[in-house]
């Protein structure tokens, strides 16, 4: 219930999403009140993790990596523990899968020796070895079907590692699809790699997303390891959440209008405020602001199943470079993060992008059976999470650092404000806090122009 005491703030945000928790933590530690109105009954938005006989299974299978920078500037999330996969991906082609990528541990050495702030972290060699008996370059190199595709891979994606992200942001921009054999790879890495991966992690299977968002996303895979966080996508605002001061959240509650000195809502009229944050999806946002822009966005089909055993004992990502099915990608959950499944227990988690198939389950076990080169007729379908509107669209011409600032008082972040990452939405929570603490006449703790770099 929100209490008497909080029907004044100096900062109202709409939205418990990570862009407005993000935002919170930022204005809450420079010492203003803010109140956080969340009309769902939980914080996250579309981070959100289903509990279901002892499964955690999260509604959108957006992956995450060791190197956004906001996962380790945020306080609100010290405690949050990631679970990474597997360096490289498992890539079916012609019939088998491959590792393709571990030489991503000899980029991360690279940009360790750039001296780049942070590099340090996740710069170890030692860090990439340590999990499902990663292979090292060397190895990689040499068990790889054309090693000097892989040797051209590794130094492309060393070069990117090692690129600023301004000079990123400044090359030519155009649709990525357009942009791949231009990579300085062979078209056969480029079909057998950087298609499918860059599908993956843009949730964009026609790739028409700019080539400069893509490039962010590869040089976010080569600087760390994509992974998930321990327990479901829903820890990560969770962690937020319970890090701001008592009584800053408040769920249950939906705004039906919005100024930048009052919010109207549903359960307890007008609520005041020196300033107003809209930190909902984009279209909620338009809704209570209208004149906004409302992005495209990238369908995403998640299905969870559980099966006797484990089709594959390795916490790696698989992808699909023959695109003989519906799945994007998909992984044996369960031994990433064996939190997200009972004990003894097998949770495969697939991702399909688009519009999905008729008989989606049907289409996708028999993708998985592909895939995995296993029957899949005993597996037990779970869950299935389909959200037309999962991921905003990034075509070009694409600007990552839409203003958050409307006008004095009235600011809005997200992810359609920034990249459709978790760093993307992250970011901005943090940009629009430090537009609100310059106008309120407080120095920010980190400058816009000195956090370029965490666009990555």
């Amino acid at each position: 219930m929100l209490s008497s005491t909080a029907h004044h703030a100096d900062v109202v945000i709409v939205g418990a999403g990570i862009a407005g928790l993000s935002a919170a933590h930022q204005l809450t530690g420079a010492g203003l009140k803010v109140s956080v109105l969340e009309a769902a009954p939980e914080v996250g938005g579309r981070m959100a993790t289903e509990e279901i006989d002892g499964f955690r299974l999260d509604r959108i299978g957006q992956l995450l990596n060791t190197s956004y920078p906001e996962l380790h500037r945020t306080k609100g999330l010290a405690d949050v523990v990631l679970r990474p996969f597997s360096p490289g991906v498992l890539v079916h082609s012609g019939g088998r899968l491959q590792r393709t990528g571990e030489v991503v541990a000899r980029t991360v050495e690279v940009v360790a020796r750039s001296g780049e702030p942070g590099s340090a972290r996740w710069g170890s060699p030692q860090a990439l070895r340590g999990v499902g008996g990663a292979f090292t370059v060397a190895r990689a190199l040499a068990s790889a079907p054309r090693p000097l595709d892989q040797a051209r891979l590794s130094a492309s994606l060393a070069r990117l590692a090692a690129t600023p992200v301004e000079r990123l942001l400044a090359r030519p921009e155009r649709p990525t699809a357009g942009s791949l054999c231009a990579r300085g790879v062979p078209a056969r890495t480029v079909h057998g790699f950087l298609r499918p991966l860059l599908s993956s992690l843009l949730c964009d299977p026609a790739l028409t997303t700019s080539s400069r968002c893509a490039d962010l996303a590869l040089r976010g895979f080569a600087r760390g390891r994509m992974c998930v966080p321990e327990g479901g996508a829903a820890a990560l605002p969770q962690q937020l959440a319970a890090a701001l001061p008592p009584g800053t959240v408040h769920t249950g509650i939906r705004v039906t209008d919005a100024s930048i000195s009052s919010v109207m809502t549903e359960e307890y009229g007008e609520l005041g405020c020196r300033a107003l944050v809209l930190a909902t999806g984009a279209r909620a946002a338009a809704e209570l602001l209208p004149g906004l822009r409302v992005p495209g966005f990238h369908q995403v089909t998640v299905l969870h199943h559980t099966a006797p055993e484990a089709p594959l004992a390795d916490p790696a990502l698989v992808l699909d470079a023959d695109r003989s099915g519906p799945v994007a990608h998909t992984t044996v959950m369960s031994e990433v993060d064996p939190s997200r499944a009972p004990v003894d227990r097998v949770l495969i988690s697939s991702t399909v992008l688009g519009t999905p198939p008729p008989q989606l389950d049907k289409a996708v076990r028999a993708h998985l059976a592909t895939l995995y080169g296993t029957p899949t007729d005993d597996w037990e379908l779970l869950a299935v999470h389909h959200d037309p509107e999962a991921v905003p669209a990034m075509p070009p011409p694409h600007d990552p650092r839409r203003p958050v600032r409307l006008l004095s008082g009235l600011y809005v972040c997200g992810d359609h404000r920034d990249t459709s990452t978790v760093q993307g939405a992250l970011f901005s929570g943090r940009r629009a806090a430090d537009a609100i603490l310059r106008d309120f006449g407080v120095q920010p703790g980190h400058a816009e122009a000195a956090a370029l770099s965490a666009v990555a």
